[in-house]
């Protein structure tokens, strides 16, 4: 039932946003329109004081997870709904040490049968989350870990590990009775805190991997999904997929604006949703990008060809600036090149700690990432242009010279580790005197 008016509308409204750089004043409107003035008595009594992870990040009172059966009937978790495609979630933040325990206690409560984990344990030298399942052994950790105080135990029995997600198989058993169930954990270990993943096509295939394994869908419990506040990735999650549920069934309409109206609705059940303009812009991307999947696989699953794929290396690394100067340009190359060689191969993983350090109860937004600024040589570092220097006037001089030079480097980069390495570098190098020496001689 995908409408291709619907997707044009909503890739319409991206273009003129991006267009018109307006992604800040937008956000900002959401951010007016969707702050709203809901009680969350419960969140802020003091003895639930220590239960919050972030000061500012609580839940509405008329929409958090209620538990029983425990000391306390509090967690910092809320009920998300997208009635118009029966979706449910729990938007929760990050596990603390000693809220572990009530969060497996929503889990079995809640009849919930996926965990969708959007942050990494340590982000920029900060626990951002507890450990809250066990790792297993073979990493250094524990098979199971047993919450007394719940009466519940947690088993750790298969993990998959892929490129940008690892995916784990963990039983959940009341002790008391020895009943269980199989719970399912999905890791994005890639997408940066207040950040966003590096392209829309490789989150497009972890959430089809989700999708596939039945954990969002309406017969078992809503699925969890959380980062460290439980409101900046986990609403981007939460957004993108309901909009792609609704474009499935024909349900965005023709007009614009929809997805904020969606994410002002799923603000009105948890605060704060979506926390910077570059995790809206995002949003979009993703959309528009799963959309025209959609168009793509004609009417067929999604799920079904992605959810056995490994994500692609689209993500991997960050895009390359587009080139400002000429001396920018052999710079940017020249630095690379050097790290390469250092490395050996390399990094196959995107950088994350050149971002701004920003805890998730901080406000406003992340900026942008600048371009990097040409060098200016003021005498006290060697240059790295072109230009001739004294030490070009002599062919003992320019043989050391080339070693600095970009094009020397692009040359170590080409050789390799084979054997024919040394080959090839004495053939240049050799060619290289011998045009030195025409050029004194000429």
């Amino acid at each position: 039932m995908t409408d291709s008016a619907q997707i044009e509308a909503i890739e319409k409204e991206y273009k003129e946003i991006e267009d018109s750089r307006a992604w800040n004043q937008v956000y900002q409107r959401i951010r007016d329109e969707g702050t709203f003035d809901l009680s969350c008595t419960e969140a802020r009594k003091s003895v639930n004081r220590n239960l919050n992870r972030y000061r500012d990040v609580l839940p509405y009172d008329r929409t958090r997870i209620v538990l029983t059966d425990t000391n306390t009937d509090y967690i910092n978790a809320s009920l998300v709904k997208a009635e118009c495609v029966n979706r449910s979630y729990v938007l929760a933040q990050g596990p603390l040490s000693h809220t572990t325990p009530h969060f497996w206690l929503m889990i079995w409560q809640q009849k919930i049968k996926g965990v969708i984990m959007l942050n990494k344990i340590i982000e920029k030298n900060q626990i951002k989350c507890h450990q809250y399942w066990p790792l297993g052994e073979s990493e250094g950790g524990e098979d199971s870990i047993v919450f007394s105080t719940v009466g519940l135990k947690v088993d750790l029995l298969s993990v998959s590990r892929h490129t940008h997600y690892n995916y784990s198989t963990l039983r959940l058993t009341k002790t008391s009775s020895g009943e269980n169930r199989l719970i399912l954990h999905f890791h994005y270990t890639t997408w940066p805190d207040f950040g966003v993943p590096q392209s829309p096509e490789a989150f497009y295939k972890f959430l089809n991997v989700v999708r596939a394994s039945g954990v969002l869908e309406p017969d078992v419990g809503p699925a969890v999904v959380h980062c460290s506040a439980g409101i900046g990735r986990s609403g981007t999650f939460c957004l993108v997929d309901t909009i792609l549920m609704m474009l499935s069934k024909g349900l965005c309409g023709s007009g614009q604006g929809k997805v904020v109206d969606v994410l002002l609705n799923m603000r009105r059940q948890r605060m704060g949703l979506i926390q910077t303009h570059d995790q809206l812009r995002f949003s979009y991307q993703a959309i528009v990008y799963g959309a025209h999947k959609l168009v793509e696989v004609n009417g067929k699953d999604p799920c079904e060809e992605s959810s056995s794929e490994e994500p692609s290396l689209a993500d991997e690394s960050p895009p390359q600036p587009p080139p400002r100067t000429d001396s920018l340009t052999r710079s940017m190359i020249e630095s690379q090149l050097t790290q390469e060689l250092q490395d050996g191969t390399g990094t196959d993983t995107a950088p994350e700690d050149d971002e701004e350090d920003f805890d998730e109860d901080s406000r406003g937004s992340a900026p942008g990432r600048p371009l990097p600024e040409p060098p200016q040589s003021d005498g006290s570092g060697p240059d790295t242009s072109l230009s001739p220097t004294p030490d070009h006037n002599n062919a003992t001089g320019a043989s050391v010279e080339w070693e600095d030079k970009w094009w020397w480097k692009v040359i170590n980069l080409a050789a390799g580790r084979s054997l024919i390495k040394q080959t090839v570098l004495l053939f240049v190098r050799e060619a290289m005197s011998h045009l030195v020496s025409y050029g004194e001689n000429g």
